[in-house]
């Protein structure tokens, strides 16, 4: 929904949330995910729970929530409390600020009094999350501390250690050393919010004194988007690469016409700076895995002249796909995301002509189209906008953009190849198929949150969730990793199966999934083949699969019936069931995946 895309007008958000709700709701395309969400305040929070309902839902998570009493955040999280145990959170959010720190500096404190103040308060937060986590086993979202709005030494209340501006940065370094310790913990950066809000209206008392709000009831929407945004995150709903128009957009004027000598790019001009920030903007995230790709208006010739030039930021190489022809840019999107295996709902379309942007935006459901307006704005706009926060980094996004150019080198093989098996053998294939490590936890919990199309039942994953699973005997669980001569693409696949039965002779497929980048490589079979061998040697007999369909995942319809499943029952909305007698004899069906087995 338009309003409530960034930047969007709080007070609008406030005033007609109700019937923005609604609306929402009543989206019978929206293929929602359901996820109940625990907030712990420290101080009211019931605006702040609806504004972030509306933002979940925009971005297809279906939320329940558990709200505690005004300023009960410790009592609740901290002692036994039947209702929140039984409610079982997905995940936690405690909602502080820096009117719920009693222990302050005085003037008279000596430096081991203030140390001892610090530590006080740091105990008494680690010692919740550590709580909540042993409990309730899910991701937990802190709040950080924002500035005061006032200053008793004024400027040198940041450099003393007596000063709250000196506390809150120390606390705010401490719980930051915290975070990078835990997998399944985050920071809320109210610190960054309340500043780029505006600090003096972020913290205006009045609300706090009229109605225990601690931030400003007009920038509630801020907050609840940047939450929504880390939420979102955590399941898998960010976006993964940018859909870029050129002129005017990634440089000053139109190439075809003022020629690749004569466009703004560069230092010479305030203008053309402005532009070449921007395009080392788009570049650094390339170090987070984002994909880079061109969808242009313009002759190929003259699209690769002006990222040619010397002083481009950009260039060729750094996208994995360029379109640049005469054909409508919805098409071009479209056709990009296929080759890619990617949906077009992946992707963020950037382009400077309102009315191209109209166009996506109408004709590409779910595909994200920032208002840009004014190249020295593009910046602001769309790192405010959350595309793609970050709650985890892996190895596999740091190295994504070279995987998609070595998936380009792979489809240029194979077109030399008039025998596709002579074309898979001359991959060298190498596959790592093993139960479930330490190492690969994150990549795990994330393939989950992501993999839409090739996953037969959707389900979604935390961390910890996924970390329990590995620990559970009554659980199987396998990934997959795969190279070959071009480069490793990571983990790309993942079965967990739950054991069942009187005698505990049956596997129930809860969740298997690939990443479409490794399709028809025969990896599918691999897992299969793995499978079978694994439920053997604990005694499984049958393994029973389940395909759940969803608007993304009909390519995996028939998945069952291609490893030899034979289906058992059919409901009306599609969902089946499907059983494998596992055979005495079973014949792999793969030959062309060299395997290292589990272990």
């Amino acid at each position: 929904m338009k309003e409530l895309e960034y930047p969007f007008v709080p007070e609008d958000l406030l005033k007609r949330k109700k019937n923005i709700r609604k609306q929402l709701l009543a989206d019978t395309s929206a293929n929602y995910i359901d996820k109940k969400i625990a907030i712990l305040g420290g101080s009211t929070t019931n605006t702040i729970r609806q504004m972030l309902e509306l933002f979940l839902l925009n971005y297809g998570i279906r939320p329940s929530f558990y709200e505690s009493e005004y300023n009960q955040y410790y009592e609740d999280g901290m002692f036994p409390n039947p209702q929140l145990e039984a409610f079982a959170p997905d995940l936690i959010y405690i909602c502080t600020g820096n009117r719920n720190i009693s222990a302050w500096p005085h003037l008279s404190d000596s430096r081991e009094r203030i140390e001892q103040k610090l530590q006080q308060t740091m105990e008494k937060f680690r010692g919740l999350w550590e709580r909540l986590a042993h409990t309730y086993h899910c991701p937990i979202i802190q709040n950080n501390f924002e500035y005061p709005f006032f200053r008793l030494l004024g400027n040198k209340d940041a450099s003393d250690m007596h000063g709250r501006v000196n506390f809150i940065t120390t606390l705010n370094c401490r719980f930051y050393e915290y975070s990078q310790t835990q997998e399944n913990f985050y920071i809320c950066d109210i610190n960054y919010l309340s500043a780029s809000y505006g600090l003096e209206k972020w913290s205006d008392p009045y609300y706090w004194h009229m109605y225990k709000y601690a931030v400003a009831v007009p920038a509630i929407p801020f907050l609840a988007f940047n939450i929504a945004n880390i939420i979102k995150s955590i399941y898998g709903k960010n976006k993964k690469a940018f859909n870029l128009d050129l002129d005017n957009t990634l440089w000053g004027g139109i190439v075809g016409e003022d020629g690749a000598e004569n466009i703004e790019i560069g230092q010479e001009t305030p203008l053309a700076q402005t532009y070449s920030e921007f395009q080392e903007y788009l570049k650094l995230h390339k170090q987070l895995g984002i994909l880079l790709t061109i969808n242009s208006k313009n002759d190929e010739a003259n699209a690769i002249s002006g990222l040619s030039r010397p002083d481009s930021v950009l260039h060729p190489e750094d996208f994995v796909n360029i379109k640049a022809n005469w054909e409508p840019k919805s098409m071009n999107l479209v056709k990009t995301a296929r080759e890619m295996a990617l949906l077009p709902e992946s992707f963020v379309f950037v382009d400077d002509n309102p009315a191209e942007r109209a166009i996506i935006a109408e004709q590409v459901k779910w595909a994200a189209v920032p208002e840009i307006n004014g190249v020295e704005h593009y910046i602001q706009v769309i790192d405010r906008s959350g595309f793609f926060e970050v709650t985890s980094l892996s190895q596999d996004d740091l190295k994504r953009t070279e995987m998609y150019r070595e998936n380009a080198e792979r489809s240029r093989l194979q077109a030399s190849f008039e025998n596709y098996e002579d074309y898979l053998k001359s991959l060298e294939m190498k596959g790592e198929i093993r139960e479930f490590i330490p190492a690969y936890m994150s990549r795990i919990a994330q393939l989950t949150n992501k993999s839409n199309q090739f996953n037969l039942t959707t389900k979604r994953y935390s961390q910890s969730e996924i970390e329990a699973i590995a620990r559970d005997p009554e659980h199987v669980a396998l990934y997959g990793r795969l190279c070959d001569k071009f480069g490793d693409n990571g983990v790309v696949s993942i079965v967990i199966g739950r054991i069942d039965g009187r005698m505990g002779e049956e596997l129930h497929m809860e969740l298997w999934l690939m990443s479409c980048r490794v399709l028809k490589r025969r990896m599918e079979y691999a897992m299969m083949d793995e499978l079978v061998k694994k439920a053997q040697s604990i005694g499984i007999q049958k393994i029973i699969g389940y395909y759940y369909p969803t608007a993304k995942n009909a390519m995996v319809r028939d998945f069952y019936e291609l490893m030899g499943f034979t289906r058992i029952s059919e409901d009306e909305e599609g969902n089946t069931v499907w059983e494998f007698v596992i055979p005495n004899e079973y014949i792999e069906k793969q030959q062309v995946i060299e395997l290292i087995r589990s272990q």
